[in-house]
């Protein structure tokens, strides 16, 4: 049996995000190394953080990291030796994790890393929108001679775009005379993914190049490269992708369907929120696909596992 495990990015931190895993013991160095990094147990601190907060580019990358990172530490168990794993912007640096080619509390100091990079290469306001309905070459017209760009392509003519305040608030307003789309604004401040954070991309490559890094996944993993969908082979070309992402295009259809084509059974998101695991849903309805938000405790994911696998084995 071969399980798509999706590692989500940020925007959909809540405050209970850590309630099915904040009291694992399996999961307690991981939440004490985030502390240091956050200043507060972020257990606690989800709980009574406000929106801005929450979505505050530090604060959320580390915390999505985390999520993904203590799901992975209670359920590790129970996965299947055959996995595939695939991120989702800064959800590709939990991934990194899950695959063994880097220890968890590596993943999350490189998250921080990540999002202090990103932060000092902006330059004025930026933002992010998400537009579904429209095609690419309609999507190409309005990002034309404008301070953005796509920064996610997922799956059903849906587009993640990103860019300057004044060039997305644009955008906005174009995509939605033409009326057959979904617009939605996006609650990350940062224009992740697209040319205009270059200097982060150089600035990472010199966090990833102190780090030690496996020469391979661990046995039985596929380890997706969310610019390309395909999998890390060599640890150099590896570590050169995961810097490359931050200003380039995060093919994540073509994820999805990598998962698929390595004989994926079931898709599971290791949270916040469901969005992966809602487009996987979408994208391919004969696989089911689950969220760890989706869960009321810890025992209900590893019960769903448990019978994934009893199923395969029939």
């Amino acid at each position: 049996m071969t399980l798509a495990i999706l590692c989500s990015g940020q925007g959909r931190q809540h405050a209970g995000m850590f309630a099915l895993t904040g009291s694992s013991q399996a999961a307690e160095g991981l939440f004490s190394h985030a502390a240091t990094l956050l200043r507060e147990d972020p257990r606690t601190w989800v709980t009574s953080a406000g929106e801005k907060a929450l979505h505050a580019n530090r604060s959320a990358q580390l915390l999505c990291t985390l999520q993904a990172l203590s799901a992975a530490a209670v359920l590790d168990d129970v996965f299947p030796r055959e996995r595939c794993i695939a991120g989702y912007s800064v959800g590709e640096v939990a991934a990194w994790s899950l695959a063994g080619l880097i220890k968890p509390k590596d993943a999350l100091d490189l998250a921080a890393a990540r999002a202090d990079a990103m932060d000092a290469a902006r330059h004025g306001e930026q933002a992010m929108l998400f537009v579904r309905g429209l095609s690419r070459a309609i999507v190409d017209r309005l990002l034309d001679h404008r301070d953005a760009a796509v920064a996610i392509v997922n799956p059903g003519e849906a587009y993640v775009l990103a860019g300057s305040v004044p060039a997305i608030q644009a955008i906005a307003a174009d995509a939605q005379r033409i009326g057959r789309s979904r617009v939605v604004p996006v609650a990350v401040e940062v224009a992740s993914h697209t040319p205009l954070l270059a200097e982060a991309t150089a600035m990472f490559r010199q966090s990833l190049s102190r780090l030690h890094v496996a020469p391979a996944p661990r046995p039985g993993t596929r380890l997706l490269s969310s610019i390309d969908g395909t999998p890390a082979l060599t640890t150099l070309q590896s570590i050169d992708k995961l810097a490359m992402q931050i200003s380039q295009t995060v093919q994540w259809a073509t994820c999805l369907e990598a998962c698929v084509e390595a004989g994926a059974v079931a898709f599971l998101e290791l949270g916040p929120g469901r969005a992966l695991a809602e487009m996987a849903a979408s994208a391919y309805p004969a696989i089911p696909a689950r969220s760890i938000d989706d869960f009321k405790s810890i025992d209900g994911a590893r019960v769903w596992l448990t019978r994934l696998a009893q199923l395969e084995r029939r």
